[in-house]
């Protein structure tokens, strides 16, 4: 039963954000009109994207102190789920920019930065899938790891809020829950936030077993080779 809990409190509060979420009334407010459900699932997905990302950061940084294979593959598969996390963040504050804003994409910092942070972590992906030697590779993406964390955190969280933002919380625009955020929504913005953390956590913990799975199943060959040459 160990780990059950968590995951089927998981699975229960994204079901309750996904009812709930679409058939629960919301303020009526301008512009933004019913397209506000979309708080649940867009900032639930970047609340994912930024623990799992913490969490590849923080096993990165074990990886550089104990030189444990384990931890270097909590950390890649943190940053993957991370990513697709941050995709699909990023598809739905694009079509919450269309309703809102009249465009997928303008030129905001936010946006901007969002999609240079992906493109950081995508380099990541690259590095490792460049480098043969196990050791060498879990040490470069390591150090490479905390540097691209440091500077999403800097390019998502601290630029905007010190230039021009159409995006809520950043540039002296109020944040959601200063403004807009009455308690029926609290009763689903929370949960949801949770659940959605909770899932990814559940990806990586699979993603994290299949690759250990295959470094198992990589190395029982390798000893065949040896032995049947």
């Amino acid at each position: 039963m160990k780990g059950v809990w968590w995951k089927s409190l998981s699975a229960i509060l994204i079901l309750y954000a996904l009812v709930a979420g679409l058939l629960l009334p919301v303020p009526r407010l301008p512009i933004l009109n019913e397209t506000i459900r979309n708080l649940y699932f867009h900032v639930g997905m970047w609340f994912a994207m930024l623990a799992l990302w913490a969490g590849s950061a923080w096993f990165a940084f074990r990886q550089l102190k104990t030189n444990a294979p384990e931890a270097d593959r909590r950390s890649s598969a943190a940053a993957e789920v991370g990513f697709a996390f941050g995709i699909l963040g990023l598809l739905t504050g694009m079509l919450w920019a269309q309703f809102t804003w009249g465009k997928f994409w303008v030129n905001d910092p936010k946006l901007n930065g969002t999609a240079i942070s992906l493109l950081m972590y995508l380099a990541y992906f690259v590095l490792r899938s460049s480098v043969d030697d196990a050791h060498r590779r879990a040490r470069l993406s390591a150090v490479y790891n905390l540097f691209a964390f440091v500077l999403m955190i800097v390019f998502i969280q601290v630029l905007p809020r010190f230039t021009d933002s159409l995006h809520p919380g950043n540039g002296g625009n109020p944040a959601f829950s200063q403004y807009d955020l009455d308690a029926g929504m609290r009763m689903v913005f929370y949960p949801a936030m949770v659940g959605w953390i909770l899932l990814g956590y559940w990806i990586l913990d699979i993603l994290y077993r299949v690759r250990t799975l295959e470094t198992v199943a990589d190395s029982e060959s390798a000893l065949d080779l040896h032995s049947h040459p």
